[in-house]
């Protein structure tokens, strides 16, 4: 590895462009070194085993390509924006391009060619791509509509700065209305018209947009989303859905509650709504499956038993 010493360590790190190489000093016969690798026409990288980054891989093909920026399920993954995107397990690179210039034509790239503002691409650590708006809007083609659905409530949703850093949310209802007007041609538009119709602001994560959508889709009225409600003696809970006019609270348990501490907060949250009146009923994973066929008869059973009848 010697002959590679003067190779920035940036570069051993992950894949770099022929002419940042070259930029850096390196010459074309260290540029043949065994240890080189190329993944594509004017993109290197050294023999590493490491499991690197998404947005590193990614980075020197929006280089190379010019016009570009990572997109659709590649920008999908990088941004951590939840929804099942079919064929997003796939090891090609999605880039776009700037029409009317010609998509990216290379070996491990799906490239694609589209129309997007300067206030729709943004630099992420190097990497020209798409922003989440924009990635969630050119998802859409493939996306189901509750999957997109999904997404734009992670996008809506109020942070919690405690925990997350952040205080504003990604993007507001408004600001994904504006995109789907900017673009009303686009594939998919009808699709993401819908979810943008059934997206809420209070969803805190996947599954509980999935419950409420089964929930919407099976008849049931409408929940508040993790609002606090005001029980007995001063206490304050906040459940994921509740349903104030029946005194229903919905709570979803993702993991398997099995650490005693946890345990005891369950029962004394339990114990609280008991007190005030309100009937808690309790999600578990188990009971999503089948497009959360248990979860939906579960909440319905408890409105029914609290009066709520089907208009």
């Amino acid at each position: 590895m010697a002959a590679l010493d003067r190779l920035p360590e940036m570069f051993r790190a992950a894949p770099f462009t022929l002419e940042e190489a070259r930029a850096a000093g390196s010459s074309y016969g260290e540029l043949c070194h065994r240890d080189v690798v190329t993944l594509s026409r004017g993109i290197k990288t050294l023999k590493n085993d490491a499991d690197l980054p998404l947005a590193l891989l990614t980075r020197p093909y929006t280089v190379v390509t010019g016009y570009s920026a990572a997109s659709h399920g590649t920008a999908l993954a990088i941004w951590d924006i939840p929804g099942f995107l079919p064929g997003q397990d796939g090891k090609a690179i999605h880039i776009s391009r700037q029409y009317p210039r010609v998509p990216a034509r290379r070996r491990g790239v799906a490239g694609h060619r589209t129309m997007f503002r300067d206030d729709e691409v943004c630099i992420l650590d190097g990497l020209w791509i798409t922003t989440r708006t924009r990635t969630w809007l050119d998802c859409a083609r493939k996306m189901a509509v509750a999957e997109l659905v999904v997404a734009a409530d992670h996008l809506v949703r109020i942070p919690r700065p405690v925990f997350e850093g952040r205080s504003e949310p990604y993007a507001t209802l408004t600001e994904l209305a504006v995109l789907l007007e900017r673009h009303p041609g686009t594939p998919g538009i009808v699709k993401a018209r819908e979810a943008l119709h059934l997206a809420r602001t209070g969803s805190d994560s996947p599954q509980e947009t999935r419950l409420r959508l089964a929930c919407g889709q099976a008849g049931l009225p409408e929940p508040q989303l993790n609002v606090a409600v005001r029980l007995t003696d001063g206490v304050e809970r906040t459940p994921d859905q509740s349903y104030r006019d029946y005194k229903v609270a919905v709570e979803y348990d993702g993991a398997t509650h099995a650490d005693p501490r946890q345990v005891e907060r369950d029962v004394a949250r339990e114990e609280d709504y008991a007190r005030a009146g309100w009937k808690e009923v309790r999600i578990m994973r188990r009971h999503m499956a089948n497009d959360a066929q248990e979860a939906v008869r579960k909440v319905r059973a408890a409105l029914h038993e609290r009066g709520w009848r089907p208009s």
